[in-house]
């Protein structure tokens, strides 16, 4: 087991742990939160040996194997695969022992050392360990040509994606996973989460994705105050205990409050008096002796809100057979070729339209979401703009895109020049960008913080299409909840690419996939669509597990959308059962699009009538009709008449899709 004994740690002058007292135990699937700068990562320095506690120790089995993954990736010449089983540390130290021995000469010590050698390979499944790792760069979203490319051909992302491959090869005991989702894709997160199910050892793992967690973890371990508590359950379960912790804790601190009133006031009236002098000193010792509550506090809450779009086109966009890609110039000749990654593309947005776009990696989901922006032109056929529309797209590298060198203030006055400062600094304000904060360069800040400032730019511009792709990388579980709320109340139209499933089930009503370079309806649910991958690309069975069996070479097939089952003819018991089962999932799978509508209609019906009914108020004032107010009360009577007008429209709405949930009831 693992057992941190009264564990203190500084970085510099800042307490992270004091005195930490928590046993963990073999086989846990551990997830380890709390705010950014608690320590998380520290900790983790601490299970390696690259930092040492202050005070206490650490203590799990010295014969224990670590594996974790190196934030380092040398640019080599060497294959992808061949980097990935170099993680099998052991393996690769028998074969260079079995090469040095087979290169000297014969003697029967020589044969009998080669012998022993060729035993321990077998044990180490030195025979598998080739498709093994096909296996595992196939589950991380690599091409079986891609394996055959040196490591120094891929981008950062595609290392760190070499990395963990590199980690899960190793066989180990303690797996320690920071932010292992990151720079992967939806379809590589399950295929990861499906692996760490099945890993046999002891799995600690800091994450920001609420879904991910849920899936692997079965104990959360929280950083808090500079403590470590330990809870079991997975992060869902963990949310539950830990509000019904803070009810508790604001209840025994109320009581605390009113019980410590009571004895100061019979303190303060009485200890002048003799006849109750002894009463008074017995308090005043109860007082002091009283141990100080302290409240549970909740992290820090942030949110947000995207400004109603100032004006809705419909449709917004129309493609008539276009092909989405790049245009690549020959740099000796000049020519122009073009390389078409999603052809005949037959595709319209309409007001209101929550789509989530689905499709391995690779497949052109961002091909297609910069062609919708106009970064990339058609190749062929015509993109329809409708008059006033107003896009907000945030990019994989949006990030990157931002000036370091410059300030929070510098980069929203940029697209605001003729706004007063003042309302700048507040609007900024509400992002977490207080104080100095909003005038420092952002060249310090971490990821999180630049992505909310790259968020905070689109806000600013009232878009009426947003277009996402991948907005959550870099945010933590808190700013995460608030992007997710407040897309859930975006009045505007979204397409969102996102391999955070909270976000897509809380925010889309609809999927389309990118498959065998075609846009498609997807007909199902995100659980469908992992159901898919398993059937498909994922190979659902083969296990990849070290010592594990064949991989499976095939390449991905063509796509088709996941459609719901059809009925069956009569079957037997066990069948109707199996049938009944689908039946009932097909019909969630139907309601809850509209369920979500219905909610978020209701969200807008209340917005708009608080909206009415402040309007209403004013127009109630006998001072609004005066002829200094006629501008205003134009205004308003113009207001009224709006709000009347889309409530109504809203209510015809809600009631249209509460006759559709009660058809399929």
């Amino acid at each position: 087991m693992i057992r941190f004994i009264q564990v203190s740690l500084m970085r510099g002058t800042k307490p992270l742990l004091e005195q930490v007292d928590v046993t963990l135990n073999p086989g846990d699937k551990i997830g380890l939160i709390g705010a950014n700068g608690a320590g998380k990562s520290s900790l983790f320095a601490m299970m390696r040996g690259e930092l040492h506690p202050d005070q206490g120790e650490i203590d799990f089995p010295a014969k224990w194997r670590v594996a974790y993954v190196a934030q380092e990736t040398p640019p080599l010449d060497r294959a992808a695969l061949d980097y990935a089983i170099d993680g099998d540390v052991t393996l690769r130290k028998l074969e260079a022992e079995l090469a040095r021995l087979e290169s000297e000469p014969e003697s029967s010590d020589n044969g009998i050392a080669i012998g022993e050698i060729y035993s321990a390979l077998a044990d180490a499944d030195a025979y598998t360990v080739q498709s093994r790792g096909e296996q595992l760069l196939l589950g991380l979203g690599f091409t079986l040509d891609q394996m055959q490319q040196p490591v120094a051909s891929f981008s950062g992302g595609w290392r760190m994606r070499l990395n963990l491959a590199q980690a899960l090869m190793c066989p180990s005991d303690l797996l320690l996973l920071d932010e292992p989702t990151n720079h992967l894709d939806l379809d590589a997160i399950i295929w990861l989460e499906d692996w760490l199910k099945r890993y046999a050892g002891t799995l600690l793992i800091i994450s920001h994705d609420r879904d991910f967690l849920d899936e692997v973890v079965n104990v959360v371990v929280h950083i808090d105050e500079r403590k470590l508590k330990r809870y079991s359950g997975n992060y869902s379960s963990f949310e539950r205990q830990r509000a019904a912790q803070m009810i508790l804790a604001a209840g025994a601190l109320e009581k605390q409050q009113r019980k410590r009133a009571h004895l100061e006031s019979f303190v303060n009236r009485f200890k002048a008096q003799a006849s109750k002098a002894r009463q008074a000193q017995s308090r005043m010792k109860a007082l002091a002796k009283m141990e100080e509550l302290a409240p549970l506090r909740a992290a820090a809450e942030f949110s947000f809100e995207f400004r109603e779009p100032l004006s809705a086109p419909n449709p917004l966009l129309v493609m008539e057979d276009v092909d989405a890609g790049y245009k690549i110039e020959n740099e000796q000749t000049g020519e122009i070729t073009h390389k078409t990654i999603v052809n005949n593309i037959k595709f319209s947005l309409q007001i209101g339209q929550r789509i989530g776009l689905l499709g391995v990696n690779g497949a052109g989901k961002s091909t297609l979401i910069k062609t919708i922006a106009g970064e990339l032109a058609p190749l062929t056929g015509d993109a329809t703009i409708g008059k006033g529309l107003n896009i907000g797209y945030f990019a994989q590298h949006q990030v990157e895109m931002l000036r370091h060198d410059e300030s929070p203030l510098w980069h929203l006055a940029k697209i605001a020049p003729t706004v007063r400062e003042q309302e700048l600094r507040n609007f900024l304000g509400g992002f977490n960008f207080p104080g100095t904060m909003v005038t420092s360069s952002i060249a310090p800040f971490s990821g999180g913080e630049k992505a909310r400032l790259a968020l905070a730019l689109i806000v600013w511009q009232r878009p009426n299409l947003l277009l996402l792709d991948e907005p959550t990388n870099h945010l933590d579980l808190e700013t995460r909840e608030a992007l997710t709320e407040a897309l859930a109340q975006f009045e505007g139209t979204l397409v969102v690419v996102s391999h955070d499933r909270h976000l897509l089930r809380a925010t889309t009503d609809e999927f389309i996939i990118v498959a065998d370079g075609k846009l498609q309806p997807f007909d199902g649910d995100l659980d469908d669509y992992k159901d898919w991958l398993f059937k498909t690309k994922l190979g659902k069975g083969t296990d990849v597990l070290p010592a594990a069996g064949k991989a499976n070479k095939t390449d991905f097939p063509v796509v088709s959308p996941v459609a719901a089952p059809a009925a069956a003819a009569p079957v037997a018991s066990k069948d109707q059962k199996r049938q009944q089962a689908e039946d009932r999932q097909r019909l969630a799978a139907l309601r809850k699009p509209l369920e979500q509508k219905i909610k978020r209609l209701d969200d807008q019906i209340a917005k708009r009538s608080a909206q009415k009914a402040d309007v209403d108020a004013q127009l109630g004032e006998s001072s609004i009709y005066e002829a200094a107010n006629k501008a205003k009360l134009k205004q308003l009577l113009a207001d009224q008449s709006f709000f009347t007008k889309d409530l109504g429209q809203l209510e015809a709405e809600w009631l249209e899709l509460q006759e559709q949930l009660e058809a399929l009831a």
